[in-house]
This record gives structure tokens, C-alpha cells and sequence, in this order.
């Protein structure tokens, strides 16, 4: 479905065309809003207008408030059935509670993509799959995935990470948003490695980082860290080595004895850094796969020709007082 689909499907509940398009950009952006972001989205003051609207949702049973996080800031969950089942998502994660800490990481992203309103926003797995299957050469195992079980019972969930992914007008440049919570970029760089086949396939793109305000001074080792996975290809040698090195790592998983080997303590020294140790998790989920696209110049000629580029949103609001522990690693 279309958004302009969703806005309809919603309006024949009983909503006005301004009200829906809002509640179906936070049905589809995780779920949670603040009466602010209802002031942002429809332009108007804080007051009896927004305080009417929250109002009919919870009297129409399809959105609940959270117990107050601070003051008189209320924060509301739109759960509603039916609203989910109109825009085509009726077993949407969205409709169930969760906690509050991840409540407001949502609404951090929700922000995000209030703020730019000129982009048109790929937000459920379904949609991402297939645009990007039909925009691109790749398959679909070969997007951004984890897989949970044991074969042959296997589930394979697209693009898990669950951010939203911007479209320019012009249909050219993707822009994959990044919430930053923790100070050090370790998740980050498993989500480079996750995306690297995806971002390759694409003529342009932009990973933009939405930063918390207390979390500003972590940005350099963000980019350290884009620059180290993507604009340092490695050398076929330095693989070979790599791949035997994680090779001997998973056969030592729980052995008692340390390996004395001199080639074993040359290449751990050697593959010490974060980058190194993040690869291998990624290797042990994607095996041969997640090493070969260490090799590869595209990513870094992106950067280069600046058709990929990292840029950063610095999130005006302040989180910390609705949920204290947000972002505080």
C-alpha cells in the first residue's frame, strides 16, 4: 500500500484526512508520539486542539497514554486493531506494549522522519524488500537479515534493525537512518556490515546518524568507524590470513588450552582492532559472505565521489527526563 492508500483506509474509520496522515506516519514508525510531535506534524500551538485530539484516541480505544514520564508529558501508544489492519500491517510489533526506554527510542526516530517531510519513507520490512528488490540486482536473501532458528526450522527477518529509509524526490539517493544510543559505535559497525551489499547495489546514498544531544561528542568515532569499514578495503592476502585466523578462533570456542602457535599470536594481534572483532560475529552469522565484501573498492570509491556519504541530525528535543536510562552506554 501507499501511504495516500493508508491515509484513505484510515479516513473510512471515522478520521479526518489531517488526523490520519499523522496516525498512519506513527503506526508505521513505531507506534509511540508525543502531543508535540501532533504540534509539528499539523503545524499548530499546544493547546485544547491537540489535547482534543489525543483525547478521541483514547476515548475510541485505539491508543492508550503511558503512565507519565515527566511533569505533564504524556506519551501515547497506538494500538488500535483495526488502524493497524487498514494500512496493511495487522500484525504489527508496533501494537504491543514495550518498555519505555524503547518507547522513546522510537519517538527519537519518529522526530527524524517529521523533519523531513520531502522524503518519501520506506518503513515496514515488506515494502523495503520489495522496492529494493525491484530497484536493485540483489535477492532477497541477499538484503539486510538475520535468520533465528535451527535448520530446517529457520525464520529469516529483512532489515532487523526496523529504521526507516528516506527516498529523495528524484528517486535517486537512499537515506538509511542510524539512531545512536551507545557512545561507542560497535552496533554501528555491525549494521555497516549488514547494509555493505545493499549500499553497493545502489547509485547513491547517505547514512545519516540521529544523534541525542548528550551523545554529540560521540559522533568522530561514528565516522572513524564508517571510514574504517567502508573506505579501507581490504588486501586478498590479509583475507586469507583473516579467514584462518577466524577459522581457528571458532575451532578454539571452549577449549581449555590457549593456542601457542606463532602465526595464531601474530594474526590476533594483528586483527585486534574493533573493526576486526566486529567482523568476526558477523562472519560466524554470514560466514564466507560477510568476508568478501571487505573486498571490495565500491563503497569506498562511493565515498570518494561523495555519491555515499555520512552526514548526522542532531535531535533538537531532550529525551533523558521521559527515560533516563536512553543512550546512557
Amino acid at each position: 500500500m501507499t501511504f495516500a492508500e493508508r491515509v484513505h483506509a484510515v479516513t473510512t474509520l471515522g478520521f479526518l484526512e489531517r488526523h490520519a496522515r499523522f496516525v498512519v506516519t506513527v503506526l508505521l514508525h513505531g507506534g509511540v508520539c508525543l502531543g508535540r510531535q501532533y504540534c509539528t506534524f499539523a503545524g499548530i500551538k499546544r493547546g485544547q486542539v491537540m489535547h482534543d485530539f489525543f483525547a478521541s484516541l483514547v476515548s475510541r480505544g485505539v491508543a492508550t497514554a503511558y503512565p507519565r514520564a515527566h511533569g505533564s508529558t504524556h506519551l501515547y501508544h497506538l494500538h488500535g486493531k483495526k488502524l493497524y489492519a487498514a494500512i496493511g500491517e495487522p500484525n504489527s510489533r508496533y501494537r504491543k506494549p514495550t518498555p519505555l526506554a524503547r518507547a522513546v527510542e522510537r519517538l527519537m526516530v519518529l522526530d527524524a522522519v517529521l523533519a523531513s517531510p520531502d522524503l518519501t519513507w520506506l518503513a515496514t520490512e515488506r515494502e523495503k524488500v520489495s522496492h529494493f528488490t525491484r530497484r536493485t540486482p540483489l535477492q532477497a536473501q541477499e538484503l539486510p537479515h538475520l535468520t533465528f532458528g535451527t535448520p530446517p526450522k529457520t525464520t529469516m527477518r529483512y532489515f532487523p534493525d526496523k529504521l526507516p529509509i528516506g527516498l529523495d524526490a528524484g528517486g535517486w539517493t537512499h537515506i538509511f537512518l542510524y539512531l545512536v544510543t551507545r557512545r561507542l559505535p560497535i552496533d554501528f559497525r555491525t549494521f555497516l556490515h549488514r547494509h555493505a551489499d545493499l549500499l553497493a547495489a545502489l547509485p547513491a546514498w547517505t547514512i545519516r546518524l540521529l544523534v541525542p544531544r548528550h551523545l554529540t561528542g560521540a559522533i568522530p568515532r561514528y565516522r572513524a568507524a564508517l571510514r574504517d569499514e567502508l573506505a579501507t578495503p581490504l588486501q586478498p592476502s590479509t583475507l586469507d590470513e583473516l579467514r584462518w585466523f577466524f577459522e581457528q578462533r571458532r575451532q578454539t570456542v571452549g577449549a581449555a588450552p590457549v593456542i601457542a602457535d606463532a602465526r595464531f599470536g601474530r594474526a590476533q594481534d594483528a586483527f585486534s582492532s574493533p573493526r576486526f572483532r566486529v567482523l568476526y560475529r558477523t562472519w560466524l552469522q554470514q560466514g564466507d559472505r560477510a568476508l568478501h565484501a571487505t573486498l571490495s573498492p565500491v563503497l569506498a570509491d562511493a565515498l570518494a565521489r561523495r555519491s555515499g556519504q555520512l552526514d548526522w541530525q542532531v535531535l533538537p528535543h531532550a529525551y533523558q527526563h521521559l527515560a533516563p536510562l536512553v543512550g546512557t552506554a
